[in-house]
């Protein structure tokens, strides 16, 4: 038996925010039967991502940070396949999207909520 990777789940704290980021700045296809009041999931390629909002009273407790201050400590980073890096770069910029530089050469971005992302072409090199 081989195991596959079916969806990856982002817990967060402002649902409609998330929401509105990876359907309307990233292009993801939200799944129409796959939503919820706490639930949204978005075609992703072979996978699929979903936004769970985090319970309200722990929500409460966290403090957004305007802009995002990026999760580097984060254990998972996913990467993002696009046809054309520097198209989408210079696309996500000029939405205010967050882009971190790296050294090696390669460039990430951060989401509403500090999480980071990397950007891959469409055969998966790094940007």
């Amino acid at each position: 038996m081989t195991l596959q990777l079916l969806r990856t789940v982002l817990f967060v704290r402002d649902l409609p925010r998330m929401t509105a980021f990876y359907r309307d700045v990233l292009g993801l296809s939200p799944i129409d039967d796959g939503q919820t009041q706490d639930w949204v999931e978005f075609r992703a390629g072979a996978m699929t991502l979903g936004l769970h909002a985090i319970p309200a009273d722990i929500a409460a407790a966290c403090t957004p940070e305007i802009p995002p201050r990026a999760r580097e400590g984060n254990p998972l980073r996913l990467d993002l396949s696009v046809p054309d890096v520097e198209t989408e770069k210079r696309r996500l910029a000029a939405l205010g999207v967050t882009l971190l530089a790296r050294p090696w050469g390669a460039c990430d971005l951060v989401d509403p909520e500090g999480n980071v992302f990397g950007l891959r072409d469409g055969r998966g090199a790094l940007s």
